[in-house]
């Protein structure tokens, strides 16, 4: 089973949503920069170098708004062993990959795909994790 292993969501104004979710959740905010495409990464959970510190916690990020990206919406990433296996499962179970996988440094190979209810998803094939 691949399990949920991050949230994503859309900003318009990067310290608006950073000061809201930390005043309204007391979440921790990290913004990447440029060099990440303006990604920041969201603590909502006691965490350490390989994540949430509680089983079944998450963490997540959010990406800026832009207007010729596809279903930008809240959506979730789901961990797979094999990005390539898993985006031709999404095809074969009557889904869409949109676009191509990217490579995302220090995390992994990442694509989002539309599910057959029309939903926004991504997969992640993780880089393993350094001890």
């Amino acid at each position: 089973m691949d399990p949920v292993v991050h949230f994503e969501m859309p900003y318009d104004d990067q310290q608006r949503m950073a000061a809201f979710y930390r005043q309204a959740f007391g979440w921790q905010t990290q913004a990447l920069g440029q060099e990440m495409g303006n990604y920041v990464l969201a603590v909502t959970a006691d965490s350490g170098p390989a994540g949430p510190l509680k089983p079944g916690a998450i963490n997540g990020g959010f990406f800026p708004r832009k207007a010729d990206w596809p279903d930008q919406h809240p959506s979730v990433v789901i961990a797979v062993q094999d990005a390539a296996a898993a985006m031709e499962k999404v095809r074969q179970a009557g889904g869409q990959v949109l676009g191509e996988p990217m490579d995302i440094p220090g995390v992994g190979r990442y694509v989002s795909f539309r599910d057959t209810e029309g939903n926004r998803a991504s997969l992640l094939q993780p880089l393993p994790r350094q001890s």
